[in-house]
């Protein structure tokens, strides 16, 4: 069987990046291999910062019919970890283990929280693993190509 990993926003931003094609096919691969295994998973966190990018900061804005598609189609079907106090409390640990802000040590909070075993991120340190969870940044092959 294999391994539950998780999606950060930045790979569902890259999807509607037409600045760098390369990340945005790469981008466009990782959500339909999550579609299509079943094997990936998103927060709540994902869900609203991946709307608020789409509907506000996008060269074009989603409008709300795009947005609500693409909530329904691609987002809603990933996101399993949803806000509880004890997420915030395992945030607030790692923020202060690892460093990162308290919304990236959300990322990994939730990545932790529903056993994957890689995160995908730019944001984060690329090889760092954190308990059981290994970062791997799914864009960085394509730096320099």
């Amino acid at each position: 069987m294999s391994a539950r990993y998780f999606l950060d926003t930045n790979v569902f931003v890259y999807c509607f990046d037409r600045q760098d094609r390369r990340k945005q096919k790469r981008a466009e691969e990782l959500v339909a291999k999550a579609l299509g295994d079943h094997l990936a998973i998103i927060s709540t966190q994902v869900v609203q910062e991946f709307l608020n990018v789409a509907t506000n900061k996008f060269a074009r804005p989603m409008n709300r019919a795009e947005s609500r598609a693409y909530l329904e189609t691609v987002l809603s079907p990933l996101c399993e970890v949803f806000p509880t106090i004890a997420l915030y409390r395992e945030g607030l640990s790692l923020h202060a283990e690892t460093g990162y802000s308290f919304y990236d040590s959300l990322i990994v909070a939730a990545a932790l929280e529903a056993r994957c075993r890689v995160l995908y991120s730019e944001d984060l340190r690329d090889g760092q693993t954190i308990r059981e969870l290994k970062i791997v940044n799914p864009f960085g092959q394509l730096v320099g190509k």
